[in-house]
């Protein structure tokens, strides 16, 4: 391969346990909405799919991973769930599965300031004399 060439493949990396998974890109389509999820469309032979699901298997939906697009640079995301999807034009021995990802971004100093308390606990400061 070229080095300007885009591998065909897309690459998921579990952080903490270094295992990684290549999808072939073309059973592959990547929507994003504007509430920062990345849906990851998955339409390919049982066999493949049946891989995903294994990699996932005991996986947290709130754990950390690293995805790549033809190894045009990896990228944070937050797991948030493998889910099945529905379509009846597949052929027989192909499955549909729905990867959801939440964008993971680091606020800065300024957006942190608005971040709203979740928390009404408040330590008690008192200094005895």
């Amino acid at each position: 391969m070229e080095e300007n060439e885009i591998s065909p493949f897309f690459t998921i990396k579990k952080i903490r346990e270094g295992d990684s998974i290549q999808l072939d890109q073309k059973y592959i389509k990547v929507r994003s909405n504007t509430d920062k999820v990345i849906a990851i469309h998955y339409k390919a032979p049982i066999e493949r799919t049946i891989e995903l699901e294994m990699f996932f298997e005991d996986y947290n939906p709130i754990e950390r991973l690293n995805y790549n697009i033809g190894d045009t640079g990896w990228v944070g995301a937050n797991f948030r769930g493998l889910i099945d999807g529905k379509d009846k034009s597949l052929p027989v021995d192909y499955d549909y599965k729905i990867l959801l990802l939440e964008e993971y971004k680091c606020l800065s100093k300024v957006e942190l300031k608005h971040v709203k308390r979740s928390s009404k606990f408040r330590p008690n400061y008192t200094i005895a004399k």
